[in-house]
């Protein structure tokens, strides 16, 4: 466990590049160099946001880095390590893609069927105009961020659904949604044939490697799982809703979920299927200014600014509709990429971010939601200097 005071490094370049004791991080990092640059841009961000814990992971040509600050509850002063469990609130929408996407490699689901196709209840519905694909990319018709409240629940949801009117033409906007996200992993397990978080329990994390990630948190696992902290420092974990498995409800560890970013990075080690799965969600289906969107990742021209990826991860991009550019056929993964996700729930904030031309992933996790800017930069200014 670190402590909060740490020397001081300044940044010497436009893009981040750090300078430590007097001279810059480039080429191959030693260890020392690497935890200067991770306290560094960390320890600003917990003290000015308040937080009181912090699990960083970064994956450098395959090896692993931890960096763990702060406490997992402040009631009870357990140091965070690689082990604690976090909410990820939307990075889980990416294991969702994964989940759907390995339906599609395992000849049970098509991107392209349309929603009421693959389940017959919302026959009769907008949903027999809106295919699969686009509810896995938010292009709907502009279901909303949240579900009302009177929808979320499990029992209500397909009632709201089935009423839903949307506000576009589906496939031409963006608007980021949870119930877009939700049923489109809710229809891929159908297409499985199995509930959701049965089939991501039982199969797609083991596949993945995973041992250390859940969507209900075991008994036996609740001494790991770190205390969330709301805006006025109230304990808080994220209560059940409406698809809530499907659009937030992965709790993981650093040491897992960096697994996980290293499996995207590199699928060759995994059976076939998975592998064309994560290849399906590295794809780009279309472009909303300088981001490309995949299945649950989003992406990103590499090198990239740091304008431009605040401007990727902004509350303007999560909150607003956005006329949207598809890629016909959708492109493959290209050589040089960022792929990323920020997370958000109640109490916890998450960041993920890796290039997989470099071999170099982050992964950020906080006991506290804090804004997506801070995590943003905390990762360019990190990866950067890997880079350099």
């Amino acid at each position: 466990m670190h402590n909060s005071t740490f020397g001081k490094v300044l940044s010497c370049s436009a893009f981040g590049l750090l300078l430590s004791a007097g001279y810059c991080v480039a080429g191959n990092q030693t260890d020392a160099q690497i935890e200067a640059a991770v306290n560094a841009a960390v320890a600003p961000v917990m003290q000015q946001q308040n937080i009181p814990g912090m699990a960083v992971a970064i994956t450098v040509d395959g090896k692993q880095h931890y960096f763990n600050y702060g406490v997992a509850s402040k009631e009870t002063g357990t140091p965070v390590t690689e082990s604690t469990l976090f909410e990820i609130g939307s990075v889980s929408k990416t294991f969702t893609a994964t989940l759907a996407a390995y339906a599609q490699a395992s000849g049970k689901l098509s991107l392209s069927d349309k929603a009421s196709h693959v389940l017959p209840a919302l026959r009769g519905s907008a949903f027999d105009h809106v295919s699969v694909l686009q509810l896995g990319t938010y292009t709907a018709g502009g279901l909303p961020l949240q579900f009302p409240d009177n929808a979320d629940a499990a029992d209500k949801m397909l009632g709201y659904f089935k009423q839903w009117k949307p506000a576009y033409t589906a496939g031409s906007h963006r608007l980021y949604s949870n119930p877009s996200l939700g049923l489109f992993g809710y229809l891929a397990a159908n297409s499985m044939g199995q509930p959701f978080d049965e089939l991501m329990e039982k199969t797609v994390l083991p596949k993945l490697g995973l041992q250390h990630t859940y969507l209900k948190v075991p008994q036996d696992q609740m001494a790991l799982y770190a205390q969330g902290y709301n805006k006025e420092d109230k304990p808080v974990r994220v209560e059940p809703g409406a698809l809530d498995s499907e659009a937030y409800g992965v709790k993981t560890s650093a040491s897992d979920l960096l697994r996980y970013v290293e499996a995207n990075i590199k699928p060759s080690g995994l059976e076939a299927p998975m592998q064309q799965a994560i290849a399906t969600t590295h794809a780009g289906y279309y472009t909303v200014g300088d981001m490309t969107q995949g299945l649950g990742w989003e992406l990103y021209p590499y090198p990239i600014t740091l304008d431009k990826l605040l401007a990727g991860n902004s509350s303007q991009m999560a909150m607003e509709a956005h006329k949207v550019q598809w890629l016909n056929p959708p492109q493959a993964q290209p050589d040089n990429v960022l792929i990323n996700k920020t997370g958000s729930t109640g109490g916890f904030g998450a960041y993920v971010a890796y290039v997989p031309s470099k071999d170099i992933g982050i992964v950020i996790l906080a006991n506290k939601n804090y804004p997506n800017p801070e995590r943003v930069k905390i990762a360019h200014a990190v990866l950067s200097t890997l880079t350099q």
